[in-house]
């Protein structure tokens, strides 16, 4: 009878282990936008929060969403377009209301041309043979891009020039490294330090394509997670709203 209670203390310890395991470890799927501001937002997050694991996994947020409705293991999502955390909202995958964080904006870099003088209409340049935006049909910065080109009856005559990344931050890259001479890219990548040391933007205006509303939830699975709802007060603090802004991001209440 003694070992059978040891066994059951046992059973108990190890379940509440996991449990306790379980509540210290976020995974937060991310637009590629953020990458930056993101990185800093949570280590400032770990200086009061040194024992629990954050993990942030940036990509497309077209992607991120179908992965999440296929059942990819994250527990909060951070999205460059609103629209696709209402879905999931709608589909019953969220613990919590959509929240908006941020609008973002996008802006033309090279660091081969003079962007401060550009504009869309000098795309259409023989000179410009290879333009970068992030691949429209999942990424919303690339979907903006195309609005935008559209908005000034630009889109056929660059299409051919046009090289696709997977997301915004690999468009970006393509420009970094000398792949493409200008891309349409996210003003937050654009005004990373190294980004600004190499190249120069300038701003597309957002009356030309729809707004880049971003919104944030916590996903079903981490409805009792204590750390994701640390992380998403955290996200309200002027700390963490004084590093978006950093990054070019406009905040909800600045609109």
């Amino acid at each position: 009878m003694k070992q059978k209670y040891i066994f059951l203390w046992a059973v108990i310890l190890i379940t509440t282990s996991l449990s306790a395991q379980k509540a210290d470890k976020i995974t937060i799927a991310a637009a590629a936008d953020l990458k930056f501001a993101m990185d800093e937002i949570v280590t400032e997050f770990k200086k009061n929060n040194s024992e629990s694991i954050v993990e942030v996994v940036y990509g497309s947020s077209g992607k991120a969403n179908t992965q999440i409705v296929q059942g990819a293991p994250f527990d909060m999502f951070f999205c460059a377009d609103i629209k696709y955390p209402l879905d999931l909202h709608k589909k019953g995958l969220c613990a919590t209301e959509v929240k908006t964080y941020a609008y973002g904006r996008i802006v033309l870099w090279s660091s081969t041309l003079d962007s401060s003088k550009l504009t869309l209409t000098n795309l259409t340049d023989p000179s410009i043979s290879r333009i970068a935006i992030a691949n429209p049909e999942h990424a919303p910065y690339g979907e903006r891009a195309r609005e935008a080109l559209k908005s000034l009856g630009l889109w056929d005559k660059v299409e051919k020039k046009l090289v696709y990344g997977e997301n915004i931050a690999q468009a970006a890259q393509f420009v970094v490294t000398g792949n493409v001479q200008v891309g349409i890219i996210a003003l937050s990548i654009a005004q990373n330090p190294e980004m600004l040391k190499n190249g120069q933007y300038t701003f597309i205006s957002d009356t030309l394509h729809e707004p880049l509303e971003q919104g944030y939830v916590i996903l079903k699975r981490a409805a009792d997670n204590k750390l994701a709802s640390r992380f998403a007060d955290f996200m309200e603090t002027d700390l963490s709203r004084n590093i978006m802004k950093k990054y070019g991001f406009v905040l909800p209440d600045k609109k």
